[in-house]
């Protein structure tokens, strides 16, 4: 079961012995982290700044780091984002966290924070400056199984609505080559039209709305997450039939494929990366600090709840939330031990 296999990675897959990681190097009781982050209109952002802040929390309890602060640019611009960098930089954290805006444009600001000696790992929107660590799930791959699954569905193709996330972010980009690239290995489908849903539900609904008018009969509707709930309201409300809509994890999202796998036998699948990575982003950056050798590309598995997976995912999903995966500094050492 999917569902399951991808929930219990951080007490599974990653419950290795470290035995092989070197003893800790330099204590890091002293040191502040900082999250940089550029966007929080949405569940999956909500639930990534509240793994990070419990997890953080703790640390500091703990007395294994003096600080793990986290901080939002009111705007989803990289130029803001930027600035924010900057300032953290002036005001000495050790390490600082990114969930970036752009790939290439925090490029100077995070260069100059490692010319000041400082960490800077980032994750999910991850950037590409050389000095950074990276942390991501294989968002090509994302794409491109939604369409495998609808190729096994839907043998003879059709059109499909495509409903992407932030323009210019990194995790848009990749997930979109993803169904590119599906729809290039099963050729029998073409995407009809594009909306940018913003990973959010209401953003999405009117996207959604918006392009129905205008599109030929729809079979399947590729996502990015956080967006097919609004999709189901949209054609409902046109009074067009349903299509397949894959599904990005959110309890919304769940609880609408629930009712309606029971109502008519419904059938779909969900995937999406998991909000907690930024507690392995946190976790990463204080080994970083604690002088542990960490590679500079790392890659988490995504979360994929099947049709039979359904009822684990929903009730392991709050509501208003997103399946989740949230790590220990334990599950971190564990996963670099796994990579090194």
């Amino acid at each position: 079961m999917k569902i399951r296999q991808s929930l219990l990675f951080a007490t599974a897959a990653l419950a290795l012995t470290t035995a092989g990681m070197q003893p800790s190097i330099a204590d890091t009781a002293d040191k502040r982290i900082a999250l940089s982050n550029n966007y929080a209109g949405n569940s999956w952002r909500q639930a990534m700044l509240n793994s990070w802040g419990k997890n953080a929390d703790q640390a500091v309890k703990d007395g294994v780091v003096a600080a793990g602060d986290a901080f939002t640019t009111a705007e989803n611009q990289a130029t803001e984002q930027a600035a924010q960098i900057q300032n953290l930089i002036l005001q000495g954290y050790d390490a600082i966290v990114i969930n970036a805006a752009s790939p290439t444009a925090l490029n100077g600001a995070v260069k100059e924070a490692c010319d000041a000696g400082i960490v800077v790992v980032s994750f999910d929107g991850v950037v590409t400056e050389p000095c950074a660590w990276r942390i991501a799930v294989n968002f090509k791959k994302m794409g491109e199984i939604q369409v495998d699954y609808l190729s096994g569905r839907l043998p003879d193709g059709g059109d499909l609505l495509e409903i992407r996330g932030l323009a210019g972010v990194f995790v848009d980009d990749e997930i979109h080559s993803g169904i590119e690239a599906g729809v290039a290995n099963h050729d029998k489908f073409k995407i009809a039209g594009s909306v940018h849903g913003e990973w959010t539900q209401t953003v999405a609904q009117k996207a959604v709305a918006g392009i129905l008018p205008s599109m030929p009969e729809i079979v399947a509707v590729v996502t990015q997450g956080g967006d097919g709930y609004g999709a189901a309201q949209a054609f409902a409300a046109a009074g067009r039939p349903t299509p397949i809509i894959i599904m990005g994890n959110r309890h919304d999202e769940l609880t609408w494929w629930k009712e309606q796998k029971d109502a008519n036998g419904y059938e779909t699948m969900s995937v999406s990366i998991a909000p907690g990575v930024s507690t392995l982003a946190f976790w990463v950056a204080q080994q970083i600090l604690d002088g542990q050798d960490v590679p500079k590309d790392l890659i988490v598995p995504f979360l994929q709840i099947d049709q039979a997976d359904l009822e684990d995912g929903l009730a392991n999903t709050e509501p208003g939330g997103v399946s989740n995966v949230e790590y220990s500094l334990d599950d971190a050492k564990a996963y670099l031990e796994s990579v090194n």
